[in-house]
């Protein structure tokens, strides 16, 4: 028997569909002790220019959307006026799912992929956000991720219920891309049914989508805390 007719085929290799990111910069920072990390220094300018920059600098990227608090519209939009794929600076809403619906909104009709991404995470490069997009542009969902080094404990009550096994976790990035339609789709049914979801690919999950990994970066951490835009600056100067 010929074992090649048995082989699975692999899938097609489609056109670049039209992807729009929407960088989510709209929170609070509680855990910032003050500092205003959309806005913080990294590396001799803002944190959100260098995030935003990733994006610019992706060919896979055709236009981009920044959610951001009321006060720092104008503000942003400044620090961006340099970078034609910025789109629109919108305000966000009282949640992230709503921020990220209403930065979705902002995009044009011509978008076919949504790459969503923390605006708190300064240290993308383009080459990760390319990789997803492609990933994405085949199966319709996809995601940065890297294992989890540590033992992850189930904790109920202040006692271990559960040890998952560790080579069966990932720790999950930004950006996540997705079929326009399917996250519009996905959001909307999880506000319809007031689900909180902690982030878009578990949203698309609940709509049973099966969401691709891809290999993500150990540099494309989330800034926090100011511990947090410390290590970020260490790694910057790694890279310089």
């Amino acid at each position: 028997m010929d074992i090649t007719k048995l082989t699975r085929p692999a899938r097609k290799l489609l056109p670049l569909k039209t992807c729009g990111a929407v960088i989510v910069a709209a929170g609070s920072a509680t855990r910032m002790g003050g500092i205003d990390k959309v806005m913080a220094q990294l590396g001799g300018e803002p944190m959100i220019r260098r995030t935003v920059r990733a994006f610019q600098d992706c060919d896979a990227v055709s236009e981009i959307v920044v959610v951001t608090r009321e006060d720092l519209i104008l503000p942003i939009t400044s620090l961006c006026a340099d970078m034609p794929k910025v789109i629109a600076v919108v305000a966000g809403g009282k949640s992230r799912q709503e921020s990220v619906h209403l930065g979705l909104n902002a995009l044009s009709g011509k978008v076919r992929l949504a790459a969503i991404h923390d605006g708190a995470r300064p240290l993308v490069t383009w080459q990760v956000i390319d990789r997803v997009i492609r990933a994405a542009n085949t199966y319709g969902a996809a995601a940065p991720a890297i294992p989890v080094k540590d033992t992850i404990k189930v904790v109920q009550g202040g006692v271990v219920k559960q040890t998952p096994d560790r080579a069966a976790l990932s720790a999950v990035q930004t950006p996540q891309v997705f079929d326009f339609d399917l996250l519009r789709g996905a959001l909307k049914k999880a506000q319809t049914e007031k689900a909180q979801v902690t982030d878009d690919c578990s949203a698309v999950e609940r709509m049973g989508m099966a969401v691709k990994i891809v290999e993500g970066d150990e540099r494309n951490i989330k800034v926090t805390t100011p511990l947090d835009l410390k290590i970020a600056e260490l790694l910057l100067e790694e890279l310089s």
